[in-house]
């Protein structure tokens, strides 16, 4: 499997959810400071971030794994604070303007051609410095999982993301856990054997 297959799945599948939210109170409760709308835009920059790199090439690998990233991603969250994680969100969402589907459905088309496009795998800089495009994708297909998860459940509608993206979320999840030191503890909830799992972003 391509590494943009399972993003581009799960972009299509974020392209549904928007569209399953239509009459939904968008500037009602979303996730922690975020309402609905804010939450969507902050879900929406994981097509709009691939699109923006993809035009930054980077000159060498500064981040080898999609776990790499997230942690380097929670020490920049540290050292910045999340309010600006969180208005980042908010300005995303009002970007979204009165039809978020058909923002999201444009986003997500020109982000599929720009990946066609692409040769080999591109070295890309990040907010957490320069990776392989096929190591950043996957951090993007998490996002996409786990805010859509986040989203179906705010916006009360009846979403799942596909079998073959929640398994590539997963994988990350767990890639990230075990670097963290959490494998462990993972395994255990996994097996029903209790055990508290620090978040992994």
């Amino acid at each position: 499997m391509t590494p943009d297959r399972p993003f581009l799945a799960a972009a299509r599948g974020f392209v549904e959810l928007v569209e399953h939210l239509e009459g939904a109170d968008l500037a009602g409760p979303g996730l922690g400071d975020w309402d609905l709308r804010s939450l969507v835009g902050h879900a929406s920059r994981s097509v709009l971030t691939v699109q923006q790199y993809l035009r930054q090439p980077a000159p060498r690998v500064e981040v080898a794994r999609p776990a790499d990233y997230f942690i380097r991603v929670r020490e920049l969250t540290a050292s910045l604070g999340p309010a600006d994680v969180t208005e980042r969100g908010r300005a995303a969402g009002a970007a979204l303007g009165d039809d978020p589907a058909a923002v999201v459905r444009r986003m997500v088309q020109e982000v599929a051609v720009d990946l066609a496009a692409v040769e080999g795998d591109p070295v890309i800089t990040t907010i957490a410095g320069g990776m392989h495009l096929s190591a950043y994708l996957p951090t993007r297909t998490f996002e996409l999982v786990v805010h859509g998860i986040d989203i179906a459940a705010a916006g009360r509608v009846p979403w799942q993301p596909a079998d073959d993206t929640l398994a590539a979320a997963i994988a990350v999840a767990t890639e990230t856990s075990i670097a963290l030191g959490g494998g462990v503890a993972l395994l255990r909830a996994l097996t029903g054997r209790g055990g508290e799992i620090a978040s992994v972003v």
